[in-house]
Parts: C-alpha cells; sequence; structure tokens
C-alpha cells in the first residue's frame, strides 16, 4: 500500500487539504470547539498514514512540503489585520509590552520547572524552550543553542493546536474580556496556529495575536540564551 501512495503525485498535499475540509465542515456544521479543523485534520491525517504503513518522509515528498514552504508567507499575511488595527494597539503599547514579556517569562520558568521536576538533559531542556514561538524562529533557535529542531517542531505544532482548541474557553474560565488582552495572550502562549483561531474571535483579538507573534519571538531568542545556560 506505501509502494502504492508513493507513487500517487501529490498525495501529502491532497491528503491535507482534503482531511482539514472535512473537519471545517464538521465543526461548521457542529459549531463546538472540541472539533477544530486544525486539531481534527491532523488527527485525520496520521490516522490514514497509519493505516496505509506511510511513513512521513512519502507524505511530505506528495506535496506537503508545498504547505510547508507557505508557513513563512502564510505568517507574514497575520500582518493585514495588525495593520488594520495599528493605532487601537499603538495607544496599548505598554500592555502590549508587559502582556508579552509576562508570558515569555512564564513560559521559561516553565520550561526551567520541568526540568527540574522531570530530570531533563540540556538538550531536552532547550528543545522545549522556543515551543511557544512560530516555527520559523522556533526551528532555528533550537538547533543553534543545541536542542533537538525535531522534536522542537513537534512541540511547537502541539502548543499550536492545544491553543487554538482551547484558548476561547480558557479565557472564558479566566474571565479575560478585553479584545486586546485576548490577542496578546493567545499569539504570546500559542504562536500563528493560535492566531489563526484569535482571528476568528475579532478584529483586534486578530491583529493582537499577530503583534504578539512579533514582539513575543523576539523576546523568546533574547531569553532563551540565558535560560539555555541554566541547563
Amino acid at each position: 500500500m506505501s509502494e502504492l501512495i508513493g507513487s500517487l503525485a501529490y498525495f501529502g498535499l491532497f491528503l491535507t487539504l482534503g482531511t482539514f475540509a472535512l473537519a471545517r465542515e464538521a465543526n461548521r456544521r457542529l459549531g463546538r470547539e472540541v472539533f477544530n479543523p486544525l486539531l481534527w485534520s491532523t488527527i485525520l491525517c496520521c490516522m490514514v498514514l497509519l493505516a496505509t504503513g506511510t511513513d512521513f518522509e512519502t507524505y511530505y515528498a506528495g506535496g506537503a512540503d508545498l504547505l510547508d514552504r507557505l508557513i513563512t508567507p502564510a505568517t507574514i499575511c497575520l500582518a493585514i489585520p495588525l495593520y488594520r488595527q495599528f493605532e487601537l494597539l499603538k495607544r496599548n503599547t505598554g500592555a502590549v509590552l508587559a502582556g508579552c514579556a509576562a508570558g515569555v517569562l512564564a513560559h521559561m520558568l516553565g520550561c526551567l520547572l520541568m526540568l527540574v521536576l522531570f530530570r531533563l538533559d540540556g538538550p531536552q531542556y532547550i528543545t522545549l524552550l522556543p515551543k511557544s514561538i512560530t516555527t520559523a524562529i522556533g526551528k532555528s533557535l533550537s538547533e543553534e543553542l543545541g536542542g533537538y529542531p525535531a522534536i522542537t517542531m513537534a512541540t511547537i505544532m502541539i502548543t499550536g493546536i492545544f491553543g487554538a482548541v482551547a484558548s476561547p474557553s480558557l479565557l472564558r474560565l479566566f474571565h479575560v474580556t478585553d479584545p486586546v488582552a485576548q490577542g496578546l495572550a493567545i499569539g504570546t502562549a500559542s504562536h500563528a496556529a493560535g492566531t489563526s483561531r484569535a482571528v476568528e474571535l475579532g478584529d483586534v483579538q486578530g491583529a493582537a495575536s499577530s503583534l504578539a507573534i512579533v514582539v513575543a519571538g523576539l523576546l523568546t531568542v533574547a531569553a532563551a540564551p540565558l535560560f539555555a545556560g541554566l541547563a
């Protein structure tokens, strides 16, 4: 089966787009946050690959690499809502910086806590440090600091999907109602994947989340080497 699939042109591309379309339709019909298209398209893709015995390399070479190349341009496109809400965010510069700094610090301290509790070795600990920033930055940062880039990519994906699925419920749980605060929380914690959900919540949330990706990414690049030295 895997040999047959490997011979099909753009199998990975059509599998990804097809499962996402199915998951999105299920989300539209059921209207529940747990049926997030990003989450369920990932699960469906994995199920198909496991059922057919297809390895990741075959899937990736079958057109999925084309989608991978679009990650950075897609992230850049998130600047559109940022441009539209620029004046509002400019008036909240202090809140933006404080919110992103608090989020990055909480993330770094959380990784440090895992280092102690689970007795991680240096590379394992470093691998987790970039998990809340976009893949365009996180993979290179992990490699430069001595982590495992492939695992970092996986943790970034898991973090983003969790943020996209759970962020609305968590915002309600902690009574975060201000649109700027909502966007900053989502973007700082779950980068571009979470921002895709923030855009659905509103233009202001999407703009604040887009800005948080950049600010939190820069702060993480600056802070990660310092925390990596604690391993």
